[in-house]
């Protein structure tokens, strides 16, 4: 019942997503039109630059929200990164397919595509948000098919049939495209922010919603889909036995593992070395997981697998979880086997090599991802280079102690002129020695008593993860690096001569394999007495001399570009690397379709505001009446009703001014004064 309620909600959940996008999309729309209606109104100063700069930063993210919805609401299309898989080029693969689907009951894949990853999937693009059955496709990477045994491919192929049950498929469907659309939603408003400036600025609260919503979607349909893994699980433990489904579960943690070190240690450095890449990178991947140096590892692996907690995100449950659940179910019957396939043996009717070659060119795709040579050859020049990328360090090394020491060698004056020998006048060409990597310089070097100095030296050039050999840090024995070093230079020798050979080691350095009747540690014996004990130069020397090394020879260049100016390094043009990740197409075709797109609605609106603003009329204010001349007046007197053919001004009159009145001053009167009494009077 809480299952069932929990999809309940979640598929309310994604129709008020839908809803909520259909919402913005009208707002959005709204907006416009109020930045439109305001431009045109009268009384305004000037257009609403602010509102319309934000619907044009707004217009990629509803964009893209209103793309996710479409694109999740109706049936994906095919993976780009994937190659289909015909019935004739694998019978064997598809009547493997068809028969566990007939055994668990459900209808089988339409198609097969392989993938370059570790994993398998299956899709149901199914109409009506998965409410209609639709054509469904089987997703199988080839790591899985290089790497896993014939049971545990058929534990992994009746496992993602179980996803086709009744029981959930329909909301399995509507679960997938749910968080599918809130991804893609998501993903577009990031990019969207990340290709233009203007969006960024605007585009961090519709992305903090909807990872809000996109959070809560997620917590409801976990426990739902969660469920559905284990009854996957059972499903094809029901088919292909419990015992061989959990083997298959740990395999496949321990392959994908394995198959992210074999890009990340393995094909990326040599690309970037040498630039050079296999035709068919599964197979080169199949002789990895086969090596016998790589079976304790790979079942460390497998026994780490079960400590590895479930993913937040992932609708996969705990590997311990799904373990526990499948030791509770009762064995497999005997006798139910199946049809199986071995894509890497020469039977003709399993995979055929065109489809690894096909997917390998899709994985790496362009001119730019290096120089595709067979993978054979590629694992012998991975061994090759893995063995000898101790040279380099070791030809600078030398060089520095040799200046250091006032030991360098004189090089040819170009421009010097060859002189005649005293007495007999003939010219001989000036006696030059080239400034490569040689046994004689390591040698002599050893000889002269700077042993210490050179290892020092080249201890300080190597690379912190390859300061150790043989189970020694630099720190603690300075001179096996110089010794290591020494033991691959003779190696490297050997192998030009063509009388050994590099032998691939998956799990530390390449083997040496020398002439016959000589043991693989001999050469490193000599090399470490060499090293370590004075005055044992002379017997190294003659011992090479049996093997029929010049001390004196410079290393021979194994790039196919061309020559060496120290025997280690192409001397041409330096192949230049970036650390700074490029641009590629479709992150290109985004940037330009987000700018494009903002800058679109921008200058529209922004055209129509002004074209709006300047047309809007002026307010009016109340005016004064003016009494205006008119045609009443008609020549001859009289008021006519037609208009006068020229018009006729007459003198206006005016009101008479009128009088001013006058006004008289009152008759003037003078009060009298009598002073008399004020005088004094004389006396008597």
């Amino acid at each position: 019942m809480i299952a069932a309620a929990r999809a309940v909600l979640a598929l309310a959940l994604l129709a008020v997503f839908y809803a909520l996008v259909a919402a913005m999309v009208l707002l959005w729309a709204a907006f416009l039109a109020a930045a439109l209606w305001t431009a045109g109104a009268p009384g305004v100063q000037t257009p609403p630059m602010s509102v319309i700069t934000a619907c044009a930063a707004f217009a990629p993210i509803v964009f893209g929200m209103v793309w996710a919805v479409i694109r999740t609401a109706r049936p994906a299309a095919a993976r780009e990164d994937a190659v289909t898989v015909t019935r004739r080029g694998a019978p064997e693969l598809w009547d493997t397919v068809e028969e566990l689907a007939l055994d668990i009951g459900t209808r089988p894949p339409g198609h097969i595509r392989l993938t370059a990853e570790a994993n398998a999937s299956v899709t149901e693009d199914a109409p009506l948000l998965g409410l209609a059955p639709g054509r469904r496709v089987l997703y199988l990477g080839l790591p899985l098919l290089a790497g896993l045994s014939r049971a545990e491919l058929r534990a992994v192929l009746a496992h993602e049939l179980g996803h086709f049950s009744r029981r959930h498929s329909r909301f399995g469907v509507v679960a997938h495209r749910g968080a599918a659309g809130l991804v893609a939603a998501r993903q577009a408003i990031q990019d969207a922010a990340a290709a233009n400036d203007l969006v960024r600025l605007y585009a961090g609260g519709p992305l903090l919603l909807l990872n809000l919503y996109t959070y809560v979607f997620r917590w409801l349909t976990r426990p739902v889909r969660r469920r559905q893994e284990l009854e996957a699980d059972r499903e094809a433990a029901r088919v292909a036995g419990p015992d061989a489904v959990a083997d298959a579960l740990r395999s496949t943690t321990a392959l994908d593992a394995a198959w992210q070190e074999f890009l990340a240690e393995f094909l990326a450095p040599m690309r970037r070395a040498t630039g050079r890449i296999p035709d068919d990178p599964f197979r080169a991947f199949a002789h990895m997981v086969e090596a016998p140096e790589l079976r304790e590892p790979l079942a460390a692996l497998r026994a780490r697998a079960v400590e590895r907690p479930a993913d937040p995100d992932d609708a996969h449950p705990a590997l311990a979880t799904r373990l526990e659940r499948l030791a509770r179910l009762p064995a497999a019957e005997p006798g139910t086997a199946s049809l199986s396939l071995d894509p890497f043996s020469l039977d003709p009717l399993a995979l055929r090599p065109r489809y690894a070659v096909a997917l390998g060119r899709v994985m790496l795709p362009g001119p730019d991802a290096g120089t595709r040579v067979p993978w054979r050859d590629w694992l012998t020049e991975l061994a090759e280079h893995r063995a000898t990328r101790i040279l380099p360090p070791l030809a600078e090394a030398v060089r520095e102690v040799e200046e250091t020491e006032g030991m360098g060698r004189k090089k040819a004056d170009p421009e010097r002129k060859p002189e005649p020998e005293p007495g007999t006048g003939s010219v001989t060409a000036p006696a030059t020695e080239p400034d490569a990597l040689t046994v004689q310089r390591v040698l002599r070097l050893l000889d002269s008593g700077r042993r210490m100095p050179l290892a020092r030296a080249l201890n300080s050039r190597l690379p912190h993860g390859e300061r150790m050999f043989h189970g020694e840090r630099t720190e603690h024995d300075p001179l096996g690096p110089l010794a290591e070093a020494l033991a691959v230079l003779i190696g490297a020798q050997l192998v030009a001569k063509g009388t050994a050979y590099w032998a691939m080691n998956w799990t530390g350095p390449s083997i040496l394999v020398p002439p016959d009747g000589i043991a693989p540690e001999t050469i490193r014996t000599w090399a470490d007495t060499a090293v370590r004990l004075p005055g044992q130069t002379r017997q190294l020397g003659l011992h090479l001399a049996a093997l029929g090394v010049d001390e004196r020879a410079p290393l021979p260049s194994t790039d196919p570009a061309g020559d060496t100016a120290d025997g280690l390094a192409p001397a041409g043009k330096a192949r230049q690397i970036s650390i700074t990740p490029g641009i590629t197409g479709p992150a290109r075709r985004r940037i330009k379709a987000v700018g494009g797109l903002a800058l679109t609605v921008l200058l529209l609106m922004t055209g129509l505001s002004l074209a709006l603003w300047a047309n809007s009329d002026d307010p009016s204010y109340p005016r004064v009446p003016v009494t205006r001349w008119t045609d009443r007046y008609q020549p001859g007197g009289g008021t006519g009703t037609e208009p006068a053919p020229f018009p006729t001004y007459q003198q206006p009159t005016f009101p008479a001014r009128p009088t001013i009145p006058t006004f008289q001053l009152p008759p003037r009167s003078v009060p009298t004064i009598r002073i008399e009494p004020v005088i004094p009077r004389p006396a008597p």
